[in-house]
């Protein structure tokens, strides 16, 4: 690289220079500092190592044909950090012009400190996605004066099966991804909203024909976030709902391919909706219904024991025994 396009790291802002293929050549050490990449990491590697889904598609195809046509271009990139975690910067990229070859200088401010009002930081997006969902779950299965408690029982035992299963396996799952299993969890059941209240509340059991209608309800989930994806069909929520879609469909499949309403099987399972099903029997177990008895602890713990492997993921039930009370495994 030439001394006029490194003097172009001396700036007070993060910055990147690419080549006209925007393959990283290099980036100053404040670029370094707020992203934890380290230049010997990323260099030679293309500048979409840095993007996220977060960024809608309509702003990278602005930059795309501004490049394209060797026009300046500036906008606000949600973009990850070294650890996974996001940032968001407002970007001006130059092309710039030197001893026969194009080049593009980007440089990045942080917006994470703007004062609020102007700018919708990480933690508030995610609390107002975890909210909405709430009143929508809320919303749909209104009929139920006790299903906030359920509800909310099953978020905060998704939470912590989530967390203590990632520990425990090491699985290293993403932060956006474990927050949206938690944020979804509490739309599992939104399809019950479409079963008649008479087979719902049944006291006893249910004929072959109300069976069938009960698991119905997660197709008509399906249905129902399918419209509410058509007014929402932004990336604020594109996360949340696709993880919401996999446990509103899967979270009545067994892990021995018995479940419904496609009859999935082991890992084929959205992992997501094999985590809500653990946390949903269990709560259902230890919860009166209008057909059932609350069962104890002890109980419920010994009926997810003897169906690991066979409606459960196994190291599901080990990772949510962990985060019970010894005396009660």
């Amino acid at each position: 690289m030439n001394e006029t396009l490194r003097s172009f790291l001396a700036l007070t802002d993060a910055v990147m220079i690419t080549d006209e293929s925007h393959r990283i050549m290099d980036v100053n050490p404040i670029y370094e500092r707020i992203t934890g990449f380290r230049r010997e990491q990323i260099i030679g590697s293309p500048a979409s190592i840095v993007k996220t889904q977060y960024t809608s598609a309509a702003t990278y195809d602005s930059m795309r044909q501004a490049l394209h046509q060797k026009q300046g271009w500036s906008g606000v990139f949600i973009n990850k950090k070294s650890n996974g975690q996001l940032w968001h910067s407002s970007i001006s990229i130059t092309p710039y012009y030197t001893e026969g070859q194009w080049y593009y200088i980007g440089v990045f401010r942080v917006l994470e400190h703007l004062r609020e009002g102007i700018y919708v930081g990480e933690e508030r997006r995610s609390s107002i996605q975890g909210v909405l969902l709430k009143v929508l779950a809320i919303s749909c299965e209104i009929r139920d004066p006790a299903i906030e408690e359920h509800l909310t029982r099953v978020q905060q035992l998704t939470t912590r099966l989530v967390h203590a299963h990632n520990d425990r396996l090491n699985l290293e799952l993403d932060h956006d991804y474990v927050q949206s299993i938690i944020h979804a969890s509490i739309m599992h059941d939104i399809g019950k909203s479409g079963v008649p209240e008479g087979i719902l509340y049944k006291p006893g059991p249910l004929t072959s024909y109300e069976r069938q209608i009960v698991e119905m309800h997660p197709l008509i989930g399906v249905d129902i976030l399918e419209k509410i994806h058509s007014e929402l069909n932004d990336s604020f929520f594109k996360n949340e709902l696709a993880v919401t879609r996999n446990i509103i469909l899967h979270h009545h499949e067994k892990w021995n391919g018995s479940g419904y309403p496609h009859g999935l099987k082991g890992t084929s399972i959205p992992l997501e909706a094999r985590i809500v099903s653990v946390v949903d029997v269990y709560d259902a177990l230890t919860s009166r219904r209008a057909y059932k008895e609350i069962w104890p602890r002890e109980k419920a713990l010994a009926y997810l024991i003897e169906q690991r492997g066979k409606a459960f993921d196994p190291e599901l039930i080990a990772s949510f025994l962990s985060i019970m009370e010894p005396s009660s495994t």
